[in-house]
């Protein structure tokens, strides 16, 4: 978030300044007012911190040139100069677009730092060696805020809370409990595995169903092409001399026609269910109403389901203390799941169960409705045995196994069915174009 700095005066007549973040300059004034009207301070300037091009130089040595961070060109040239330089040009940068960090990037910072934790480094060391050997400029910057933030003392929701564009909210979630736990190295290494099973989920994902999608909108706008425009241009030669057309060609030539004269209708049909479903998903309610639904769906429904259950105990055995229910790692777990239905039903029919009713961690998760009864044995063993941490890490792993390889398979019987689709729409051209051509003109 970009960065403020508040100077106002009291009214005892005390300047104030403050610096705080927000997500952009009308978020920061409408905190400001907000702030003003209920201490009553007047306020003198709101200032945003932005990126500054500078060029400077020593006696005897040549320019340097730099970009750094201020609140104004005068305070940078105030700062610069007092460091020994002579200041040639200090402007701001136009264009200071960040860019973005691949998910692979971020892997990798929680993946070293688990490692590097388990070899007894300080948290303050390895962030100065990840600084280093980061080459991405948005995670240079990240690394340079968090480590600035520890060193000032301020709690771990402050310090990652505020990347949440960057590392997402359940990681970012998961950085500040591990700031605070008694394993950061554990925390990190569970957080980093999430993240991962998490991309090579939505990887085989987009390779089993946006793919095929694809390929099968592609055959079907060729088939429709030609159907619709380079057929009727080579048959309609032979109508125009009285030629009668075999059987397969007529019937085709007649669809052809069909299809131009209701080929807006066609388009609609093809298109609206995709746009309804964008709007449903985007929408909160309709976003329960299709994560009730798609886990139902056979093979990819299945896929889904144990994925988020797989999630729920992998974030389970991380956070999971021993002591008590755990309500709010339950809850934690609830909200990692990526399903939003299964989310409602865990805080709305379990926690409430187990706090309004002193029901156990069992009952409630049977009360959810949403864990499949291998998930459900799993925990009851756990609680029985007095070993609910490693049991539900062995539930995790045992579902992140057995989805991979039905991911494996899913992915093979789709393009299996895609190979013989494109085989079929080709046998159709080339057979129709076959009987075409074989037409001869009566004498």
């Amino acid at each position: 978030m970009a960065q403020f700095r508040l100077q106002a005066v009291s009214q005892s007549g005390k300047p104030i300044k403050t610096e705080f973040e927000a997500p952009n300059k009308r978020a920061a004034k409408k905190k400001v007012d907000t702030l003003a009207e209920k201490r009553g301070f007047n306020v003198k300037a709101l200032e945003m911190k932005q990126t500054f091009m500078y060029k400077v130089k020593r006696d005897g040595k040549p320019s340097v040139k730099g970009e750094q961070e201020a609140y104004s060109k005068e305070e940078l040239e105030k700062a610069l100069v007092k460091l020994g330089y002579k200041v040639e040009s200090i402007n701001k940068k136009l264009f200071d677009f960040k860019g973005g960090v691949p998910n692979e990037e971020i892997v990798t910072f929680i993946s070293l730092s688990a490692d590097l934790l388990k070899q007894q480094l300080t948290f303050d060391e390895i962030l100065g060696l990840l600084y280093e050997d980061t080459s991405n400029p948005r995670m240079k910057e990240v690394i340079k805020e968090i480590q600035k933030d520890l060193k000032d003392g301020k709690e771990g929701t402050e310090v990652y809370g505020k990347h949440e564009d960057v590392f997402g909210k359940f990681a970012a979630y998961m950085l500040s409990v591990a700031s605070t736990s008694g394993n950061m190295a554990l925390v990190f290494e569970s957080t980093a595995k999430f993240m991962e099973r998490d991309a090579e989920f939505k990887k085989n994902l987009r390779r089993s169903l946006m793919m095929p999608t694809v390929t099968v909108l592609a055959v079907i706008g060729t088939l429709l092409f030609y159907i619709g425009y380079i057929f009727p241009a080579q048959s309609e030669m032979f109508v125009e001399f009285g030629i009668q057309l075999p059987p397969m060609t007529a019937a085709t030539l007649d669809w052809s026609y069909w299809l131009q004269d209701n080929w807006f209708v066609i388009t609609l049909l093809h298109v609206l269910p995709f746009v309804g479903l964008y709007i449903m998903v985007k929408n909160p309610k309709g976003k329960l109403l299709f994560d009730k639904y798609i886990i139902k769906v056979p093979v990819i429904g299945d896929l889904l389901h144990k994925t988020s259950i797989e999630i729920f105990a992998r974030v389970f055995y991380t956070l999971y203390s021993g002591s008590g229910q755990n309500i709010e790692v339950i809850r934690v777990a609830a909200e990692a799941c990526r399903n939003t239905y299964m989310e409602k039903q865990i805080k709305e029919q379990a926690i409430k169960r187990m706090l309004k009713e002193g029901a156990g961690l069992i009952e409630g998760l049977e009360a959810s409705g949403v864990f499949t009864k291998t998930a459900i044995g799993r925990f009851r063993l756990g609680a029985e045995s007095g070993a609910l941490r490693e049991n539900a890490k062995q539930l995790a792993e045992y579902y992140e196994i057995q989805t991979t390889y039905k991911m494996e398979s899913v992915i093979d019987q789709i393009n299996l069915f895609i190979n013989l689709f494109i085989m079929i729409a080709l046998i159709f051209i080339t057979v129709v174009s076959s009987e075409a051509a074989l037409i001869q003109p009566e004498h």
